[in-house]
């Protein structure tokens, strides 16, 4: 039986890359019905739009927001998809699954592509993808993870951004963990196609995706999709023209992010919101230290919005058991999934703040003790 000390009155908290736990008015935001052709629903939907492209620190009509129903992969794939002409080639930089992941949906796509991957604790150097551009005239399109979920890595996507606009490329950025999270200027970056999913750290609920897009390079895109409904050019047409969705948008989620939009403004912007998040990693990383536990990542390489710790080197740990016991208090934490490396996961993320954070420490101490793994935070305190 749940042993959560509120039950009923909070969901489990959700120590995730998202979804997130969201506040109770975003929650309740989506108690109305709104028509996908109402004036109402279509100015909701246009002042969303504005404010994501303010959010990435530039401004319209130099760049553009475009709603992509379904999940951030989705929006992901409409980029990949509609971007690149058949004449293109796309070099894909890989530090984690989901650099992996644009990898195949190019391979799926019959896309022409190369990779330039690097061990899932290192970051993409700047000078590795400048000799990768100097090597290869061909490649037209770069595409890059910002915050690699798979560890938790902030990959330099300024520097990098400054080199493929030296070489004349389009930069595609998947942001889906950080935008929200990190202060960017998509203009200064000189990202041309940046991707991020509502239920991420604007703190919405799940339902659809979002493209930032450089107008001009968007412009210049028609013609190229591969796909119908994930036509990123025709989406974007059709939401000038009228501000409708060419097919049914999720109205509801929709008016939750709207919401979580505002809130994100009363919390501070990005920057405070980035504070919140950052003392939550702070709080986590020191506790966790403290029960015996060891973080992946070499401290230059962490991000705060995300961190994969080692399993212990502990005969009575289990992961599933851990996690099992741990979300029977009320707490979820994340699996992990590296390639060759027994890791799970805890976010800083979401509308959580440290004193969620002291309750997941405290679950995780009463859950070592339920496994007989006291010895761990008892070998840590002596030292």
């Amino acid at each position: 039986m749940p042993t959560h000390p509120f039950p009923g009155w909070k969901d489990k908290v959700l120590f995730t890359p998202g979804p997130l736990t969201t506040s109770r008015s975003v929650k309740q935001a989506m108690l109305r019905d709104l028509g996908s052709r109402d004036h109402e629903f279509i100015q909701i939907v246009k002042e969303v739009r504005s404010a994501l492209v303010t959010l990435g620190g530039v401004s319209e009509p130099d760049y553009t927001a475009v709603l992509m129903q379904g999940s951030g992969t989705f929006g992901i794939e409409a980029v990949i998809g509609s971007i690149i002409p058949p004449t293109g080639k796309l070099l894909v930089l890989v530090n984690g699954a989901y650099g992996r992941r644009i990898l195949q949906i190019a391979s799926v796509l019959n896309i022409e592509n190369d990779v330039l991957s690097v061990g899932e604790n290192q970051i993409i150097l700047p000078e590795a993808v400048e000799a990768a551009l100097d090597g290869d005239k061909t490649i037209t399109h770069v595409a890059v993870i910002h915050c690699e979920t798979t560890t938790g890595i902030m990959n330099p996507v300024e520097a990098i951004g400054s080199v493929v606009q030296k070489h004349n490329c389009i930069y595609f950025v998947d942001a889906m963990s950080s935008f929200g999270a990190a202060p960017l200027n998509l203009g200064t970056a000189h990202i041309d196609f940046l991707v991020s999913s509502a239920n991420k750290c604007i703190e919405g609920v799940p339902g659809f995706s979002f493209v930032l897009a450089r107008q001009s390079a968007l412009l210049a895109v028609r013609g190229y999709a591969r796909s119908l409904s994930l036509d990123l050019y025709a989406q974007w047409a059709g939401l000038e023209k009228d501000g409708q969705f060419r097919f049914t948008p999720p109205t509801h989620a929709i008016l939750a992010y709207y919401q979580a939009i505002q809130e994100l403004e009363m919390e501070g912007g990005i920057p405070k919101r980035a504070e919140r998040y950052r003392k939550n990693y702070e709080v986590c990383l020191e506790g966790m230290r403290r029960l015996g536990f060891k973080p992946y990542l070499a401290p230059e390489n962490r991000g705060y919005i995300i961190t994969s710790f080692y399993y212990p080197e502990h005969p009575n740990f289990n992961f599933q058991r851990f996690y099992t016991l741990l979300s029977d208090k009320g707490f979820l934490i994340y699996p992990g999934k590296l390639s060759q490396v027994d890791c799970f996961r805890i976010g800083h993320v979401g509308r959580i703040d440290a004193s969620d954070v002291y309750g997941l420490l405290a679950a995780v101490r009463i859950t070592m003790i339920e496994m007989g793994m006291a010895d761990l935070f008892e070998k840590e305190a002596s030292l």
